[in-house]
């Protein structure tokens, strides 16, 4: 009994210890260790509303060209889209939730809160539930981007709600918007890149 109890700790412990290198893949590079190319895409982040290299971008700067151009997409996708800082940020939210991104929800939770998202929906959002006491604009979005996510693609029904809502350049940024976060959350899953550290991922794992 006691070398089968011996044995099965032995495996927890491995399966432990693999776990723990298995995550971080792409850690922060030293800036001594950095190219040309990536000190320059690394630069011009941190010099825009970012103010410095993290999250999504730590993985993204091994490819420095890709990075740059890819963030000033997201600069106006998060910052300047046509539907708002509360209705952006509960997009942000909705796709970390669908990919079970840690880092992205972590982050944008208490940005939503702060931009006048209720606390209760973003707690419904984070344990997979439809959040109950939503506004109007809320409810749209969170129609739009939950059928993109089962159907890929909207009815008729929900597009000229969406298009009442937030005309077709709404529609189009949020629907990038959905989609930019989406390839965020790809490459940090890719990446394991953990949460900041002290903190607890906020996000259960959806069975498969």
């Amino acid at each position: 009994m006691r070398l089968a109890n011996f044995a099965v700790a032995i495996c927890f412990l491995f399966l432990f210890l693999g776990t723990a290198a298995a995550q971080d893949r792409m850690p922060p590079i030293p800036k001594d260790a950095m190219t040309d190319a990536q000190k320059k895409a690394a630069d011009e982040l941190a010099a825009g509303p970012r103010g410095a290299v993290t999250g999504p971008f730590i993985p993204l700067l091994r490819s420095p060209e890709l990075m740059s151009r890819l963030q000033k997409t997201g600069e106006y996708l998060r910052f300047q889209n046509s539907i708002g800082q509360k209705l952006t940020e509960f997009v942000i939210l909705m796709t970390a939730r669908q990919w079970t991104q840690q880092y992205e929800y972590s982050v944008h939770a208490p940005l939503a809160i702060k931009a006048g998202v209720k606390p209760e929906i973003v707690t419904a959002i984070a344990e997979g539930r439809r959040p109950t006491g939503m506004a109007a604009d809320e409810e749209v979005v969170f129609e739009f981007c939950s059928e993109l996510r089962r159907n890929q693609s909207v009815t008729d029904a929900t597009y000229g709600r969406a298009i009442n809502a937030f005309g077709e350049q709404g529609v189009v940024d949020m629907s990038v918007l959905v989609g930019y976060y989406t390839t965020l959350a790809i490459i940090m899953n890719v990446a394991r890149t953990p949460v900041h550290e002290g903190e607890k991922p906020p996000l259960s794992y959806f069975p498969h």
